[in-house]
């Protein structure tokens, strides 16, 4: 079964960006905006303390009608981090990430930040090695 690990190697060296819980949310939306991403990991000397997301953004900025421009990132981050660690299978993942309705996770090595999961990672995982099984069956049933 494949881990956490698998698919951080399988994305390469991409940076797991992160930004401080005292820049502006415009600040946070604009990085989302140019790295093609969804969420930011919050960071505090190199301490995770939150995640920030487009939906955190959607919900209490647009929604309730406040200014990207003078609202800090610690005022709409999500505090209460669910993370995961390289060993964590893909299922469990999945798992945490339906159970707690959870686009990213942010992937925790030896206390420091390593990385993060996202949906789609792990569905283009799954994805992979399913098409990998048939493979491997279609083979089997030619007898090659």
């Amino acid at each position: 079964m494949r881990t956490v690990a698998d698919i951080l190697l399988t994305k390469g060296n991409a940076p797991t960006w992160t930004i401080a819980p005292g820049r502006t949310v415009l600040e946070a939306i604009t990085l989302m905006a140019e790295k093609g991403i969804g969420a930011l990991v919050v960071a505090d000397d190199d301490q995770v303390v939150g995640i920030v997301s487009e939906r955190d953004y959607a919900r209490k900025i647009v929604l309730m009608e406040r200014s990207s421009y003078n609202t800090e990132v610690r005022e709409i981050m999500s505090p209460h981090v669910i993370t995961v660690q390289p060993s964590d299978r893909v299922a469990h993942c999945m798992e945490l990430m339906t159970e707690k309705r959870l686009r990213h996770l942010p992937v925790i090595d030896g206390g420091k930040l390593a990385g993060m999961v996202s949906i789609g990672d792990l569905v283009k995982d799954i994805i992979s090695d399913q098409q990998s099984l048939i493979r491997q069956l279609e083979s089997y049933i030619r007898g090659e």
